[in-house]
């Protein structure tokens, strides 16, 4: 079987969403599959981190990038001499225009653009609206990452739950474990100059991900009656005082955050500005210590396809608290503190409780480390290769 990718997204420095699921599928799917042809279609020469060529692996570099699939790809189709059986779009948007016997098809994380439109930049939901829905009705088949988000798809554009499949991400498992180097966790803190005791968040800064609530959640739990005070259970050093540590780029290389500037000034805003730190982009070999260190992991978006993060933080044994909304719950199941991501109160009991009962985080530490075991990218790779090879069957 011919298969061809497109690699677009996979090819971004600092990856995070769906460039990280792109470029971990690529080298799953070179690794358990050597049995077809793979072709790889870019618009610049391959990251050094990408898998290297072999036989039945190689690259293939496309012009123009800023009309990727609406010339780049349907123009290498339609020009190759001996043609794919299908190509394979790792992100919303299949080519515009393909042969008739090759097949497409194509990942759709969640549908949060219809949900919350006004999240979005006009220009990027007007192309998320229309170009989703093209893909959707000429996909012969969906890839999804939950159950919630094929649940989703089916209701919102009338599909056949039969054409999507569902193919849950997965983390690094040689990264994200529980770290037995208190040295280094120690080292870590350092260098972003944070305290013993803080909860994390780790994610795009972006209006879905309900930082404003959780600021102001954190700002009621250090504040209680009315005076900046310690939490019970948290140790009593001047430099212990709980802090809220936000990991997740605003600019840079890759993808980027947006609508963020609010997000930057609550802080300042609530009065607790000097108990809350953004750290911007985090190398990959960074994360694994910070969760570590962390008394508490919290993600409380409004909508999530999935949540890589949340996976991540379970497998290094933080004990983790996320919305009740989409498909979080389906991905903590029982190991997690679930709360109403409208709720301020709500979230900032979770934290208060989280923080200050130590059988509670040793109870989802261990059951977080367990459920983290069900997902991985090898799983995810598997899953879709079956797509193709049924797909191609027809």
């Amino acid at each position: 079987m011919k298969i061809w990718i497109d690699g677009y997204e996979a090819n971004i420095p600092q990856r995070l969403g769906s460039s990280q699921v792109a470029f971990e599928l690529l080298r799953s799917l070179e690794r358990i599959d050597r049995k077809n042809d793979y072709t790889i279609l870019l618009p610049s020469p391959p990251l050094e981190d990408l898998p290297n060529e072999r036989a039945g692996w190689r690259y293939k570099i496309l012009k123009p990038k800023r009309l990727w699939t609406r010339i780049a790809l349907p123009l290498a189709l339609y020009s190759a001499n001996i043609k794919p059986d299908l190509i394979f779009s790792p992100t919303h948007y299949v080519p515009r225009f393909v042969p008739r016997k090759i097949k497409r098809v194509v990942t759709i994380f969640d549908l949060s653009f219809l949900h919350f439109p006004e999240s979005f930049l006009k220009k990027d939901l007007w192309q998320l609206k229309n170009w989703t829905k093209f893909s959707v009705i000429n996909g012969d088949h969906i890839i999804t990452i939950s159950k919630f988000s094929k649940d989703d798809i089916v209701k919102q554009y009338g599909l056949a739950r039969q054409k999507i499949t569902v193919a849950y991400p997965g983390y690094d498992e040689k990264e994200f474990r529980v770290q037995s180097s208190e040295f280094r966790v120690k080292a870590v803190k350092e260098k972003y100059k944070i305290g013993d005791n803080y909860i994390i968040y780790i994610g795009t800064i972006q209006p879905r991900k309900n930082l404003v609530r959780l600021m102001k959640a954190f700002g009621s739990a250090i504040h209680l009656e009315g005076a900046k005070v310690h939490l019970r259970g948290v140790r009593e050093r001047s430099r212990n005082e709980l802090e809220l540590v936000i990991v997740g780029k605003t600019k840079g290389e890759g993808r980027q955050g947006w609508m963020y500037e609010d997000i930057l000034q609550t802080p300042q805003n609530l009065g607790i500005k000097d108990r809350v730190k953004f750290l911007g982009f985090v190398p990959t070999e960074d994360l694994p210590l910070l969760l570590s260190g962390a008394l508490a992991f919290i993600q409380p978006s409004l909508w999530e396809g999935f949540g890589i993060p949340v996976v991540e933080a379970m497998a290094t044994g933080v004990p983790v608290i996320v919305s009740n909304a989409s498909s979080l719950p389906e991905v903590v199941g029982k190991a997690g503190l679930l709360v109403d991501p409208y709720s301020i109160d709500q979230i900032e009991q979770a934290i208060r409780t989280i923080v200050a009962d130590k059988k509670l985080q040793q109870k989802y530490s261990k059951e977080g480390i367990a459920q983290a075991k069900k997902f991985s990218w090898d799983k995810m790779a598997r899953t879709v290769l079956k797509v193709f090879k049924e797909l191609a069957a027809k």
